[in-house]
């Protein structure tokens, strides 16, 4: 999922961003507002993740979002 995508619906993903990660708060999420760098961020320094492994689970989320995205908004 690319920047646009991940900000362009940012609010959709907020509430599952905080289920999945409940270290984050409303306050890191509005820092990050969709920037998926500042996202990857925020998971390693609230999650206490490696580079890697916040990558690797902010990946996962936005692939096992794809298809909630596509459907809901088709080219």
């Amino acid at each position: 999922m690319n920047n646009d995508i991940l900000a362009g619906n940012w609010k959709q993903f907020k509430g599952n961003m905080l289920q999945r990660w409940g270290q984050l708060t409303d306050d890191d999420l509005e820092v990050a507002a969709g920037r998926r760098d500042e996202m990857l961020g925020k998971l390693q320094a609230r999650c206490g993740l490696a580079k890697e492994e916040a990558e690797k689970q902010l990946s996962d989320f936005e692939n096992s979002h794809k298809a909630a995205y596509s459907s809901r908004f088709p080219k």
